[in-house]
């Protein structure tokens, strides 16, 4: 049986730059990649590399390409260094696995990490993610994302200074309800000393967590962080040093999960079961991708026994799409798509 791989690029500009802390997201380019084999169901899955979490642009569609010239191309990509690749890789396998066993991704997922497909959730609870900007500019979205039935908050700093950071968190806190999650991300910006002032000055406000605010590495420092009143996730850690180092140094309350950065939805879910296991809890997010990989990783979070509010409400931050979006957003939920598969159909706009 021969397997033929399509691979296609794309370029979509965002709605309006997204500031973090290491600077603005403009636009997302990538690669949909579709794995076909004979008579059999054909698979479709996404690269979005994202430098920083990924390997880089280039990079990745060099290992794209030679995994479509490969007579395996699952071992022709390796997810530690080209993750992006391999996401897509995976994702497109999973596809093709899930519709032959006329099952969902999420199903699929699920027995295949934790051994039964058990009762795989209708929907998934997500955040509303909000960038830098003026003290009016961030109450204004914190409130409109509440507004729409949001209940937790991911609030950018880190890009600004700590002063007005606390100042916006802080007036974020006093225009919404108590009962509403608010999440902090500084993208590794601060110090040990600014990331301690910032934790003083904001465990009042009851935050959920903290995520990354510290540089990757600094594992001692995060560990150090935790138990001074707000919660600690890390993100960029797990790109950079490896889930293993962070649990030895007890470095993390929430790990927080990006499936093209770890190298595909699989490992992901399983990830998230040793994270568990460890005594971390999982959070699945994108990086800000189309259709196909925030798709899938809506499966991903699905596949996960009671995740917690995941960055998955991304598709309103692109200007365009990659085709239709299976998933709809309400009340701070996203659809998980009941079909076999991953049940994105996509069209050629924007390859």
């Amino acid at each position: 049986m021969t397997s033929q791989i399509h691979i296609d690029p794309y370029s979509i500009r965002l709605a309006s730059p997204l500031s973090t802390a290491r600077g603005s997201i403009t636009q997302r380019r990538g690669f949909l990649v579709q794995i076909a084999a004979d008579s059999e169901p054909s698979g479709i899955g996404e690269a979005a590399p994202l430098p920083g979490w990924t390997e880089p642009y280039d990079a990745c569609e060099q290992a794209l390409r030679s995994a479509a010239s490969a007579d395996d191309p699952k071992r022709s990509v390796d997810p530690a260094t080209t993750p992006a690749a391999a996401h897509a890789i995976e994702s497109a396998r999973l596809d093709r696995a899930a519709a032959a066993a006329d099952r969902s991704a999420a199903e699929h997922l699920r027995t295949e990490v934790f051994g039964s497909a058990g009762d795989v959730a209708g929907s998934v609870p997500v955040n509303a993610t909000i960038g830098g900007g003026s003290i009016d500019e961030t109450v204004r979205a914190a409130t409109a994302a509440v507004d729409s039935g949001f209940s937790c908050l991911k609030l950018k700093a880190g890009s600004d200074g700590l002063d007005s950071d606390i100042d916006r968190i802080r007036a974020v806190r006093e225009a919404v309800s108590p009962t509403v999650d608010i999440r902090i991300d500084a993208n590794g910006a601060w110090d040990r000393e600014t990331a301690a002032r910032a934790i003083d000055a904001l465990a009042p406000l009851t935050l959920e967590y903290l995520e990354q605010p510290l540089p990757a590495d600094d594992l001692s420092g995060h560990a150090e962080l935790r138990g001074r009143g707000v919660p600690i996730a890390v993100d960029e850690s797990l790109a950079s040093v490896g889930f293993a180092e962070i649990a030895e140094a007890d470095a993390a309350d929430v790990l927080v999960c990006k499936p093209m950065a770890i190298g595909g939805p699989r490992r992901t879910v399983a990830l998230a079961a040793r994270a568990r296991a460890a005594g971390i809890d999982p959070v699945v997010t994108t990086t800000i991708d189309a259709v196909v990989a925030r798709t899938t990783a809506v499966h991903v979070a699905a596949a996960i026994p009671d995740v917690r509010p995941c960055g998955l409400a991304t598709a309103s931050l692109l200007e365009t799409d990659l085709g239709p979006d299976p998933v709809t957003v309400a009340d701070g939920r996203v659809t998980v798509p009941s079909g076999a598969g991953i049940g994105v159909e996509t069209t050629e706009t924007n390859r």
